[in-house]
């Protein structure tokens, strides 16, 4: 058979799902120990050091001082360092050195991430992270600051690094799971980042069981693995909770508030500086949540004008409550906002804020900031206003019910509401306008359904389904995207700063691979690509087929992370000139920032003072918020889907031998992916157990092809799989592939 050159050949290996391979990091030698402690010295002086007091700095015996002396010459010749007087020395102006960021590979090797400085032979192109080799990383762990030293590396355009030194370390505690074996017994990290075995240093408490969830205490010493000891018993990993624990001890996300922010929360009475403000409790605002909701941000109230419509979306007042650089704010803007787990919450702010004062609870007198906006019969807007004030909500709704008054026209729930029917309704007619409007400018409509987890009475899980996405959940979204443009729109108006939610332009070579991938679904392209028409001309093009899923995601993972930033350019994804996030103080912060920045508007003030946190720290900029709080944006995210993964493997770990419909999402060197139909559930097929035939890789058409037969595996097609394996800790859910069904009819290649 004549091959085709961007295919790649494959001999399938099996692969275990269920083992994770623990290793020892190689312990450098005396002599590169002793080279690095001389490096981390001189990178920390300020001034030229001489040997003596390298020697006495080092804690080194008078004997050591040829050694030393030797070690400082040899360092000149390569360049590192450069003489400073007699005998004394310096690091040179070129040095390689930089302080970074260790992230781990659960393979074992890692990168150095949050460079302090760019080293000389970094170059000016180098756009990626030094690669750090196991064999190079010595004491470092996953998380760690440490001072690293920067070389070129053998493949062009690329660069590695060595840890000279840790100056900071990342974690003191740790979860794992325990095992009686050795002398105490071991400790086997949670989190694969950690790729070794922790062995005890005192016997383990009486209580714990063999298989038990733990956390140690970490004991490091000069060697390259710490040791340590039960601090805290966790108890039976299969249970939820200690699921959550897990997770949150890996995410490090801090879950317990210090008992000066809990004062604080619980002293502050229910109206500070309720003075001042406009007087809208006569309105009638409604909340619109999920069942479940607890933290009311947002309540809206909607009225048809002569000219078309009148929307009021008033959010929490938290800035009233959280006074900057307190204890709350601190602690508040180390979390940058809550983390929403299936069956829990970390909040943000204490709970008395966060579901009490601050909530927009119902018949309840409540501090506000309130977006009025007006929109002529087209949905334009017309006029905006902005003002502290004092509401009520009249009524506490969720999504289910008024999706069935204004939908599905309930005739029991349109007359137990009868007093709210015309609101709802002149909100769902301004939100279609504003839909209609959005879409016409090029606002991309992804579908993307979310993973729901239901639990049992017993709290396990019952079930991990897709979403349901009501028309009722778009009323509010249009209403709290139409306020934070306004709130943006005005800051550019005045011309004044503002942290900004940004949204960058496509990956250019991601959109020409989608592009190459598509012509074999047979999709007719429309004009320009990776433009806002072109996503939504493409999206509506496999609307309610077998491709759209898989479209979705495909076109999703084209586009940029959106994040924040004090430099407005425009997001794309909403085709907005101007956004922010205004409408979720009491769960992000950089709304926190906003509202802040808005009153100061409000108030006729420029900013001459930082609205975060200041204790002990210089005064951060927009542009260093805008860093910290998208990065804490990005763990909340990995949280979520990290313990979503841990629920989707004990909920399968019931169906191990059982037949499901799959759509394949992806194809690789080693396996296919797929997601499940009936459950939001994704895994692998091991190409090891495709029997029927040699399939080979064509990664440009996101295929596999048999050799011998020309049946082709794509992103896309239809298959019956069964339940093979549940991987334990991080690894994966594997299937095998049953049948073809008649969508996916195996193909001939072309």
């Amino acid at each position: 058979m004549s091959r085709n050159r961007s295919y790649r050949k494959h001999r399938p290996k099996a692969r275990s799902v269920g083992t994770s391979k623990f290793r020892r990091p190689t312990p450098p030698t005396a002599e590169t120990r002793l080279r690095n402690r001389m490096l981390a010295e001189l990178y920390r002086s300020e001034k030229a050091i001489g040997v003596n007091e390298m020697v006495k700095s080092l804690d080194l015996p008078r004997s050591s001082k040829h050694e030393i002396e030797n070690g400082l010459i040899l360092m000149e010749r390569e360049g590192l360092v450069r003489p400073s007087g007699k005998k004394r020395f310096n690091l040179s102006n070129r040095h390689p050195l930089t302080e970074a960021t260790i992230v781990m590979s659960p393979s074992g090797h890692a990168f150095a991430t949050e460079l302090s400085r760019r080293p000389e032979v970094m170059g000016p192109d180098s756009a990626k992270d030094p690669y750090i080799a196991s064999s190079r990383l010595h004491s470092g762990l996953h998380g760690d600051r440490v001072l690293v030293a920067v070389s070129p590396s053998r493949r062009p355009g690329k660069t590695e690094a060595e840890v000279i030194s840790v100056l900071k370390r990342a974690s003191r505690q740790l979860a794992g799971i325990f095992s009686a074996e050795g002398r105490h017994g071991i400790v086997q990290p949670d989190d694969p980042r950690f790729s070794f075995t922790i062995h005890l240093d005192a016997p383990p408490p009486a209580a714990v069981t063999d298989g038990d969830a733990v956390i140690i205490e970490l004991h490091y010493t000069d060697g390259t693995t710490p040791r340590g000891e039960i601090v805290e018993i966790l108890g039976n990993p299969d249970l939820v909770a200690v699921q959550v624990r897990l997770v949150i001890d890996k995410h490090k996300l801090p879950y317990r508030f210090s008992e000066a922010a809990e004062r604080q929360a619980n002293l502050l009475p229910p109206d500070p500086a309720a003075d001042n403000r406009e007087d809208l409790r006569d309105i009638e605002h409604v909340t619109i949540d999920g069942a479940d909701a607890k933290d009311f941000d947002d309540a809206v109230a909607v009225r048809r004008t002569r000219s078309g419509y009148r929307l009021l979306v008033s959010i929490a007042d938290v800035s009233a409550f959280v006074p900057v650089d307190s204890d709350l704010d601190r602690e508040a803007y180390e979390r940058g906002t809550s983390v929403y787990l299936p069956s829990t919450v970390v909040p943000m702010l204490p709970e008395n804020l966060s579901n009490n004062l601050c909530s927009l609870l119902p018949d309840t007198d409540r501090l506000a900031i309130t977006v009025t906006l007006d929109f002529d019969r087209q949905g334009r807007l017309r006029a905006k206003s902005f003002t502290r004030s004092i509401i009520r909500s009249h009524q506490r709704f969720t999504y289910n019910t008024v999706e069935q008054i204004v939908t599905g026209r309930d005739p029991e729930l349109r007359h137990s509401y009868q007093q709210f029917l015309k609101p709802l309704e002149h909100a769902a007619e301004l939100a279609r306008l504003l839909q209609r409007a959005r879409q016409e400018r090029g606002s991309i409509a992804f579908s993307l359904p979310e993973a729901a987890v239901a639990f049992d009475e017993n709290g396990r899980v019952e079930s991990i389904r897709r979403t349901e996405r009501y028309f009722s959940h778009q009323i509010i979204e249009e209403f709290m995207l139409a306020a934070n443009e306004a709130v943006a729109q005005i800051f550019v108006e005045q011309g004044q700063p503002l942290l900004f939610r940004i949204h960058d332009l496509p990956s250019t070579e991601k959109i020409e691979d989608f592009i190459v991938f598509s012509r074999t679904l047979g999709l007719e392209l429309p004009g320009k690509p990776a433009t806002p028409e072109w996503y939504n001309q493409l999206i509506e093009q496999v609307r309610n087929t077998p491709h759209e899923y898989i479209v979705n995601n495909l076109l999703l993972r084209t586009m940029q992370q959106a994040r924040y930033s004090s430099d407005n350019v425009g997001h794309f994804g909403l085709a907005s000139l101007h956004y922010a996030h205004f409408t979720s103080p009491i769960r992000r912060y950089p709304d926190l920032i906003v509202h802040r920045q808005l009153c100061r508007l409000m108030a006729g003030k420029r900013r001459k003072t930082p609205e975060s946190p200041t204790k002990n720290s210089p005064a951060p900029s927009l542009s260093d918020d805008a860093l910290h709080l998208s990065q804490r944006e990005r763990v909340a995210v990995a949280a979520e889907r990290d313990l979503i993964d841990r629920l989707k493997r004990q909920f399968m770990a019931r169906h191990l031998g059982e037949s499901f419909a799959a759509v394949i999402s992806g194809v690789g060197e080693t396996a296919c992916y797929i997601e499940l139909l009936d459950f939001s559930v994704d895994g692998i097929v091991p190409l090891s157990t495709l029997t029927d035939d040699y399939y080979i890789l064509d990664e440009k058409r996101h295929r596999l092809v048999g050799d011998t037969s020309g049946r082709t595996l794509q992103i896309g097609d239809l298959v019956r799989v069964t339940l093979q394996d549940v991987g334990a800790r991080q690894h994966g859910i594997s299937f095998r592939i049953e049948h073809e069904t008649e969508q996916s009819t195996p193909r001939r290649r072309r």
